[in-house]
């Protein structure tokens, strides 16, 4: 049989030789096309978020305000204390020939200088309050979710008995306890919005820890904390942002309503919300003492909300292209 395949090859076939090829090498015309780069999570994110104009212009407000909180001060010659009763009443017309851009209060005091202060404490508070509320929040959801059984449910109870009180509640009672202090602000709604960030928390890490990633930290011996660290608060990240830039305008609402209603930062001191209140007694007369802080407000309020709103659409996995 070998002999009878040897003769038809010899007879019929020619047998090639390394010789008779060419290296040619790889078809770049027919090669793989890469159509879109390979980006991170967060570069995703990024370019998501910068196709919302709406959101950039916002983030653009935002910023603004944060520069006047850190260097409004700086921009005029006036103190936010200084008294001058020869000056009292002025408005932005007549003050800005003598400095005052925004005008006077009853006091004389320039308005552009105790606004830029009023920004500054609210933007301080608010954000002192969201991350202590973040970082016990998250330790707290973390825990709770990754033990589970016994220590998940106890720790989960706790959390949902807190949330029944309304927590205005918990912070009037806080603050006719404590006093009116910028500190005690802080402390008050501290010990109420971090209840919902542990939630949030909670319900992620159950969703994560069953991923391939954390079973084989674990199998590779890893520990809670290194676990936790490494692979659970990374990938709930995201959902905490998201919730941080919609809690920080509630949280300097929440001040300019407790300032307003004489439980918020002490007078002298500026704030958003004693603004408001110097702004409302004198409204029918001097009506732009209520209507500028009033629009500093709703223009913080808003601008994060919005970028709030563009950050979910952009980290959100589901609505990836």
């Amino acid at each position: 049989m070998a002999e009878n395949i040897k003769k038809i090859i010899t007879e019929n076939d020619y047998i090639p030789t390394p010789e008779d090829f060419q290296i040619v090498g790889p078809d770049t015309n027919q090669s793989e096309v890469i159509y879109k780069p390979s980006l991170t999570f967060w570069q995703d994110g990024w370019r998501r978020f910068k196709k919302n104009k709406l959101a950039l212009s916002f983030l653009g407000i935002t910023l603004v305000f944060l520069f006047l909180a850190i260097f409004g001060q700086s921009l005029t010659k006036y103190s936010y204390r200084a008294q001058d009763l020869s000056a009292k009443f002025l408005s932005p017309a007549k003050g800005i020939a003598k400095g005052h851009y925004l005008g006077t209060d009853n006091l004389g005091r320039d308005l552009f200088a105790r606004l830029s202060q009023g920004i500054r404490i609210s933007m301080e508070l608010s954000l002192i309050t969201a991350a202590i509320c973040v970082v016990f929040g998250t330790i707290y959801g973390a825990v709770s979710a990754y033990f589970g059984g016994i220590i998940d449910t106890i720790m989960t109870r706790i959390v949902e008995i807190l949330l029944i009180i309304p927590s205005m509640i918990y912070i009037i009672l806080l603050m006719v306890v404590m006093g009116n202090s910028v500190k005690t602000i802080i402390i008050a709604m501290s010990l109420t919005r971090w209840l919902n960030y542990s939630l949030l928390v909670r319900g992620e890490v159950l969703k994560i820890k069953e991923n391939e990633f954390v079973l084989a930290s674990k199998s590779l011996g890893g520990n809670f904390l290194w676990i936790t660290l490494k692979h659970l608060i990374p990938n709930t990240l995201s959902v905490i942002i998201i919730r941080l830039t919609t809690d920080i305008p509630n949280i300097i609402f929440t001040e300019a309503f407790l300032s307003f209603i004489g439980l918020g930062v002490p007078i002298p001191q500026a704030s958003l919300g004693n603004l408001v209140f110097d702004g409302f007694v004198n409204m029918t007369s001097y009506p732009y003492l209520f209507i500028i802080p009033s629009v500093v407000i709703s223009l913080i309020t808003l601008a994060f909300n919005i970028v709030g709103d563009a950050l979910n659409d952009a980290l959100n996995p589901k609505l990836r292209d």
